[in-house]
């Protein structure tokens, strides 16, 4: 007999992860979308943390001569050092938690647990592995910043979503360090509810903080920050959806 109950709880939540995905999927271009179309708030943004000098008489007419001063801050500098080790740490330990289930539960190692660990890893993989870094990076040609002609650097600037520029490898849209970023903001989902406050709280400072620095030193526009970051809410709810509608339900005698 099946358990229908169970199967009730497992439809709603579905339901639910579902309409999470559909939202932040819609808000995710609907975003885009605004700043594709006012370009206005990437440059007004890179404006504000960029410091322009007076150019020499050996530096080109047309150039924009300054520097984004905070790239080169010490603090900053260290804070970026120890953000990118952070998700290398997060996926050690979803790993273990991985192998330590398999040894200790046998053929009954894929508890609730490790399957949302199981999950996480495949998000990162398909999110800021693949779409971000393999795809988008290579091929969006969008300079940065500060290799922009209105930033000091010799390309022109492209607003989000236009593949028109001249970036020709590790271009700026979208941010691969935002990507992981939200990643990590993920991740409390798979906090015991006692580490939501204590653990769950830094974490998402931290995940805020990760694709603010990349526009603070010139690294990214804002646009590819904020564009960067939804983008692995968006996967990370749909490896859930897609997870969960596969599973089978079980049943009884």
């Amino acid at each position: 007999m099946q358990i229908y109950a169970g199967s009730l709880t497992r439809s709603m939540w579905i339901s639910k992860a579902l309409a999470s995905f559909l939202t932040l999927f819609a808000l995710w271009w609907v975003l885009l979308i605004i700043f594709n179309r006012f370009p206005e708030l990437d440059l007004a943004a890179a404006r504000s943390v960029f410091s322009q000098r007076d150019c020499g008489v050996l530096d080109a007419i047309s150039k924009t001569c300054g520097a984004f001063q905070l790239d080169k801050n010490p603090f900053f500098m260290a804070a970026r050092t120890v953000f990118l080790a952070l998700p290398y740490i997060a996926i050690a330990i979803l790993l273990g938690l991985i192998v330590m289930s398999r040894r200790r539960l046998g053929k009954d190692w894929k508890t609730p647990e490790v399957k949302m660990s199981l999950a996480a890893l495949v998000s990162l993989a398909m999110g800021c592995g693949v779409l971000v870094n393999l795809i988008l990076k290579s091929f969006s040609g969008r300079p940065r910043p500060r290799n922009t002609l209105l930033f000091g650097g010799n390309l022109d600037f492209v607003q989000a979503g236009s593949f028109a520029g001249k970036c020709l490898k590790n271009c700026s849209f979208i941010s691969g360090e935002a990507s992981s970023a939200g990643w990590l903001f993920c991740l409390i989902l798979l906090l015991p509810a006692r580490w939501r406050l204590p653990v769950g709280l830094p974490l998402a400072v931290i995940s805020i903080s990760i694709p603010t620095l990349r526009v603070l030193t010139g690294a990214h526009y804002l646009s590819d920050a904020v564009l960067g970051w939804l983008s692995s809410l968006v996967i990370f709810a749909g490896v859930l959806v897609v997870a969960e509608t596969m599973r089978q339900p079980r049943e009884v005698a």
